[in-house]
C-alpha cells in the first residue's frame, strides 16, 4: 500500500511539472486498481506516459475487486471514483446494471501495425462497456525450498494433503476456487462449467474444498500469496501469475508456478456512471487501449495483451532482461490444460455463489 502511495506521489509531482497537451496541471482523475506489483506495472508501463502527454494527474487507489463499492457510489449519487479496473464478469454485470458508462468502440486507437481496432483485438475482447486490456491467470505456486523431494505438478496435487502436507493459501472468494475444486477432483476442463450448472456439480465442488478447508489460509489482496509463500505460512497458494513472476525475477524467490489447471481470465477499465472527471477518464481509457500501453504493462509483469499488434512490442522484462514470452499465461506451453473463465456463468451466478461460499466458510 505504501509503495502505491509513493508511485501516486511521483505521478502527482510529474503532473505538476509537465505542460500537458490540452490539460492544466490541476486536472486529475481517480483510478482504482489492484495494488501491489500490478499497480506498479501500470504506473511504469503507461500511467507516467499518460500524465506526461496530457498533464492529467492520476490518483491511484486500491481495491480487491467486486461491485459493492461501485454500486454504493452510483446508487447514492456520490461518485468519487472515475475509472476502475474490473474482472470481466463484474464488468459485464456492472454494465448491465447501469453502473458503468456505455462504451463506444469507435474511440479505440488503431493497431501498432495500422490495423483497425476490431481486427487487432482478440475475438470477444471488446464489450459494451469497455475493451479488455490484458490476459492474466490464477494459478497455484509453491516455494521449492519448502517442499523436499517430489514436487507438485497437477491441480490434483494441490488438494492432496497426504502426499504434500502443509497449509494452502486461497482467495476468499468462490471465483476460481470452485473451478479448481472440480479440476482437482478429476473433472476435465471442458466439462467444469457444465457441471457447475447443476446442483450436484456445485455440491461436488464444495465437498472437494471441504477436504482441505481446515488447512486453508484465506487471502484477499493479490500481494499476499507471495508473502505467505516467502514466510513459509503456506506450502502452496493460489495466486495471480504475474505476482508470482515478479517475486521470481525481482526478489529472486524460489517459487514455482504450476500451470496445470490455470484459470485464464481478462478484464477491462470501466468508467463509472456519474464519474466526476468523465472527460479525463475517457482520455485515460483510450490511452490504456493503445498497443504501446498494453505492451508497457507486459514488460513489467507477465500479463499478456489483448491486441495482436502489442505482442511484438514486449520482448523482455524492462528491468531484468528476462524473456517474457515463456512466462505469459496464454503461451502454448502454459495453456495446455488451461480453463478459460466463463464470465457469463459468473455474471449470472455470482451473488448466489457468494452467499453459498460465505455460509460454507461460516460452518
Amino acid at each position: 500500500m505504501n509503495s502505491n502511495r509513493c508511485f501516486t506521489n511521483a505521478i502527482a509531482v510529474a503532473a505538476l511539472s509537465v505542460a500537458g497537451a490540452g490539460a492544466t496541471a490541476a486536472e486529475s482523475l481517480t483510478v482504482v486498481s489492484w495494488g501491489g506489483s500490478y499497480a506498479r506495472a501500470c504506473v511504469e508501463g503507461y500511467h507516467k506516459a499518460f500524465t506526461a502527454e496530457t498533464g492529467i494527474e492520476i490518483k491511484l487507489e486500491d481495491y480487491n475487486g467486486g461491485l459493492a463499492e461501485v454500486r454504493a457510489q452510483v446508487e447514492a449519487g456520490a461518485v468519487n471514483w472515475d475509472v476502475v479496473d474490473v474482472e470481466l464478469a463484474d464488468g459485464v454485470r456492472g454494465c448491465d446494471e447501469g453502473l458503468f458508462k456505455v462504451f463506444d468502440p469507435a474511440t479505440l486507437p488503431p493497431g501498432a501495425d495500422g490495423s483497425s481496432a476490431e481486427d487487432d483485438y482478440y475475438p470477444g475482447a471488446i464489450t459494451e462497456c469497455g475493451a479488455n486490456t490484458l490476459y492474466y491467470s490464477t494459478v497455484y505456486a509453491y516455494n521449492a525450498e519448502k517442499i523436499p523431494g517430489e514436487k507438485p505438478t497437477t491441480m490434483e496435487d494441490f488438494f492432496d494433503l497426504e502426499r504434500f502436507p502443509g497449509r494452502r493459501g486461497m482467495r476468499r472468494s468462490p471465483v476460481v476456487n470452485l473451478e479448481f475444486a472440480l479440476l482437482g477432483d478429476g473433472v476435465p476442463a471442458d466439462e467444469v462449467y457444465a457441471l457447475l450448472d447443476t446442483e450436484a456439480g456445485i455440491e461436488r465442488a464444495f465437498a472437494k474444498l471441504d477436504t482441505i478447508k481446515d488447512e486453508v489460509v484465506w487471502w484477499e489482496a493479490g500481494a499476499q500469496p507471495p508473502q505467505m509463500l516467502a514466510d513459509g505460512e503456506v506450502t502452496m497458494s493460489t495466486a495471480y501469475n504475474g505476482r508470482i513472476f515478479n517475486a521470481q525475477v525481482l526478489e529472486k524467490q524460489p517459487f514455482v508456478i504450476v500451470w496445470d489447471g490455470q484459470v485464464l481470465d481478462t478484464g477491462f477499465i470501466a468508467i463509472l456512471e456519474g464519474a466526476p472527471n468523465a472527460e479525463a477518464a475517457q482520455r485515460f481509457v483510450e490511452f490504456a487501449a493503445r498497443p504501446s500501453s498494453m505492451a508497457g504493462v507486459a514488460r513489467y509483469i507477465s500479463y499478456s495483451p489483448t491486441r495482436h499488434s502489442a505482442e511484438p512490442l514486449i520482448t523482455t522484462h524492462a528491468e531484468t532482461g528476462v524473456e517474457m514470452g515463456p512466462h505469459m499465461p496464454n503461451s502454448p506451453e502454459n495453456a495446455k490444460r488451461a480453463l478459460q473463465n466463463d464470465w457469463q456463468w459468473w455474471s449470472d451466478n455470482r451473488d448466489d455463489m457468494n452467499e453459498r461460499f460465505a455460509a460454507w466458510l461460516a460452518r
